[in-house]
């Protein structure tokens, strides 16, 4: 069936295009260490709050969710994946799970590198008008200060 459809449209070879969604300002503190496990070196780091705002959406983020990374001392390799949700001005809770990878090491050529991207997916309610999110993949480009409060901000593109 998903064959037919795509049988009978125009094959797109134009590269993936990006559409800005939000930035948002996690707020998160006291992280503390699990350990060595049999899966490599465990943070875990409480989120407590924050704010977000985009074209289209704006809000709180709600205390209680928490970022999970998992280091790989060895190779300068750390995947994340932060679980939490945000609260929309008109009240409407949308739970997020936003997984990705930090790593520090060598490029192609030996120089330091840096690189540090995530895949965040949305679940939104059916019958609001974010149901959008739900369908869609999203990148984000992460990065650190730009205020006192200690918040990371993250800035969320949708995937055309």
């Amino acid at each position: 069936m998903l064959l037919a459809f795509f049988a009978g449209t125009k094959a797109q070879n134009d590269a993936p295009q990006l559409e800005y969604v939000v930035e948002l300002r996690v707020k998160c503190e006291g992280a503390y260490q699990v350990g060595q496990t049999s899966h490599g070196n465990r943070f875990v780091i409480p989120i407590v709050g924050g704010t977000f705002e985009g074209p289209h959406m704006k809000g709180t983020i709600l205390p209680g969710g928490a970022d999970y990374q998992l280091q790989d001392n060895e190779n300068g390799r750390t995947e994340v994946e932060a679980i939490y949700s945000i609260r929309t001005d008109d009240g409407v809770n949308i739970h997020i799970r936003n997984k990705g990878l930090i790593y520090t090491g060598k490029d192609a050529n030996g120089n330091p590198q840096f690189y540090f991207r995530t895949a965040p997916q949305f679940e939104a309610p059916q019958d609001s008008k974010y149901a959008w999110l739900n369908n869609a993949i999203f990148v984000c480009q992460p990065s650190f200060g730009g205020g006192n409060d200690g918040a990371i901000c993250l800035k969320i593109w949708k995937v055309k």
